[in-house]
């Protein structure tokens, strides 16, 4: 444990996983059948900036529709988040949405971002603290799945509200997902609220060319997992050999993307051979797609009652808030 230096006014808790954490997670992955690799591995610098790039294609209804409802209903958002809080954002990235809510906000004593991308926090944790000064910034360099003990702000919070924009959810195996929306609760005690971004079931066409965009960002973005592995543990992935794919598996209500091998091929990382078949796939990523009731199901096994939907009119996506019981 550490602190960085960000500006005069602020710091960083640094609590980001040691290399030899990462490197174990790597070599599991890559010895397991079928292949796979932890998706927050996506985003260190390169991938955080890869990654805001995608929010900006045509293809990644995501993000502006996620834009267009807390615009529309941000207002209504806050009076639900009350006074006096200690807002907390997991995988804050640039922290462009959160502008929403500090902007509305009644006297808001502090913002913990949290993110595994230790540049990417330091700028945004600078910009927010610029534009925002009569709000505390606590920034933490950490993996928020793991539970964190969050920094204290030097005014008493009303309570604590976690804000997890994005569908980040859908990430997590839906028994993993239980788990981490348990540790929010933890997190935020009874009375304590979440405000969470959840992308809903929709066409299998409108949903792959979300992960599949023909000016091949994503792909860029898939392939940086790689160049990662190669920079931070030791390894010789020839990033050339390898195509991206995004499929959705109807049958489990989710997107998969992967690393396709064009050939076979042995790969050393860190001093062991990884040996890859021609087609052999490395999945990077589960996106899960959920109905509002099943969401609500879920949230409700973790201990959250779900208060308000918002969604666009399409039903595409949908920003909820819960509570903690």
């Amino acid at each position: 444990m550490s602190t960085l230096s960000l500006s005069r006014r602020i710091r960083i808790l640094d609590l980001h996983p040691e290399k030899d954490t990462l490197k174990e997670e790597v070599l599991e992955g890559l010895g397991d059948s079928p292949k796979h690799l932890p998706c927050k591995l996506l985003y260190d610098e390169r991938g955080s900036h890869l990654f805001n790039r995608i929010c900006d294609l045509d293809e990644y209804y995501l993000t502006r529709t996620e834009m267009s409802i807390m615009e529309e209903y941000a207002d209504e958002m806050v009076d639900r988040l009350g006074k006096r809080i200690l807002l907390v954002e997991y995988g804050s990235g640039s922290s462009v949405k959160t502008r929403i809510l500090l902007d509305r906000l009644s006297e808001p004593v502090g913002y913990v971002p949290i993110d595994i991308s230790r540049n990417h926090l330091v700028e945004a944790a600078n910009s927010i603290a610029t534009a925002y000064p009569e709000v505390e910034v606590l920034p933490v360099c950490a993996d928020y799945t793991q539970q964190i003990r969050l920094p204290q702000p030097a005014a008493r919070a009303s309570r604590v509200v976690v804000y997890f924009p994005g569908s980040t959810i859908g990430n997590f195996y839906p028994s993993d997902a239980r788990s981490f929306l348990r540790r929010i609760a933890a997190t935020c005690s009874t009375g304590g609220g979440l405000l969470i971004g959840v992308d809903l079931r929709k066409g299998p066409q409108v949903l792959e060319a979300a992960y599949n965009d023909e000016s091949g960002v994503t792909a860029d973005f898939n392939k940086n997992i790689l160049r990662r592995i190669n920079r931070e543990i030791g390894s010789e992935f020839d990033l050339d050999r390898f195509d991206h794919d995004a499929v959705y598996n109807a049958r489990h209500g989710r997107i998969e993307m992967y690393l396709v091998s064009r050939l076979d091929q042995r790969v050393r990382v860190d001093g062991r051979s990884i040996e890859l078949r021609r087609g052999e796939r490395i999945c990077t990523e589960h996106s899960y797609k959920y109905t509002l009731d099943g969401f609500a199901e879920l949230a409700a096994s973790a201990g959250f009652a779900v208060r308000e939907v918002w969604t666009d009119p399409l039903s595409y996506f949908s920003v909820q808030y819960l509570q903690a019981e």
